[in-house]
């Protein structure tokens, strides 16, 4: 579903992420989809991103059915792939092609592609030049797949996948021509300034990812001193206007640059087992839908 015309809060779409729906191993609970869909659907969201694949269901037609239930749309949705490896090429782009069949199926128009070291998300290293030569490959090898599937590839980059630091984001815009998914809080993790991503990249930036940080605990998470589950358990994702990512600049630069996609909400969020009955992800989503108002708010007083 290509985002609708509008403004800034015309454009919100919701990602299961914020209430527990991760592709990463042993991430939490997942809320059942029905809740998850019903609670966007009541906060006014118009899309969704369709969390780990299957999660919305094993078959195309199951999940756009699912969607119009709650009158929602789909944007696309998150693939880690192994592409830096020839040996594992083959089967990245068998991964490749189930993934788009189904984000396309259901309706979607993003694949986001994550770079991830294997299927377990071992702990990322350094590539050297020939890695980051069959990396780039591998990023083409997905683009041609999506190009069959009428699918736009946007590269995520992700704390504990292989790009995730500054440097590693700068090699792939050097070396690549792939379209970027502008996470917000990935990049300031990283050590990436996104708003000077937004101002400098505009013309690469396929979709945004909205999450603000508490970048007091981002130094610990870069280093892998704390995993990146520990760190979204101890509160290192925010509401938005809850940490320190310029958030509003961020939007700014982008309209400014005449961006007109989706902006998808995402507050990383684990839920643990004993918190299952408690826990309230949409309080937090509406926390950042009330923030974004007052942004566009602002902007449209300024214009």
């Amino acid at each position: 579903m290509k985002a609708p015309k509008g403004t800034v809060v015309d454009r919100l779409a919701g990602a299961p992420i914020s209430w527990g729906v991760c592709e990463v191993p042993g991430w939490g609970v997942m809320l059942p989809p029905e809740r998850v869909l019903f609670e966007m659907a009541g906060l006014g969201l118009k899309a969704s991103e369709l969390g780990a694949l299957g999660y919305l269901g094993d078959e195309p037609e199951q999940i756009e059915a699912l969607l119009s239930r709650y009158s929602l749309g789909a944007v696309g949705g998150f693939v880690p792939l192994v592409l830096h490896e020839p040996a594992a090429r083959d089967r990245a782009e068998q991964d490749a092609e189930r993934a788009a069949r189904l984000l396309h199926g259901a309706g979607g128009t993003y694949f986001v592609t994550a770079v991830v070291v294997d299927d377990e998300w071992s702990r990322p290293f350094e590539l050297d030049a020939h890695q980051w030569d069959d990396l780039v490959s591998g990023l083409d090898t997905v683009e041609r797949v999506c190009a069959r599937h009428g699918l736009i590839q946007v590269l995520h980059p992700h704390i504990g996948t292989l790009v995730e630091r500054a440097e590693q984001v700068q090699q792939v815009i050097e070396r690549s021509t792939v379209r970027w998914c502008l996470d917000t809080g990935h990049l300031s993790i990283g050590g990436v300034d996104p708003v000077s991503f937004a101002a400098e990249h505009a013309d690469r930036v396929g979709l945004v990812h909205l999450k603000d940080v508490d970048l007091s605990l981002a130094p610990d998470v870069l280093e892998h001193k704390m995993s990146l589950l520990d760190g979204t358990r101890a509160g290192l994702f925010r509401a938005l206007g809850r940490g320190e990512v310029d958030v509003a600049a961020i939007v700014a630069a982008l309209e400014a640059s005449g961006y007109s996609g989706w902006y998808v909400l995402e507050q990383d969020t684990a839920i643990a087992v004993e918190a299952t009955g408690s826990v309230n992800p949409a309080a937090d989503v509406r926390v950042s839908i009330d923030y974004l108002n007052e942004v566009a708010a602002s902007m449209g007083a300024m214009s």
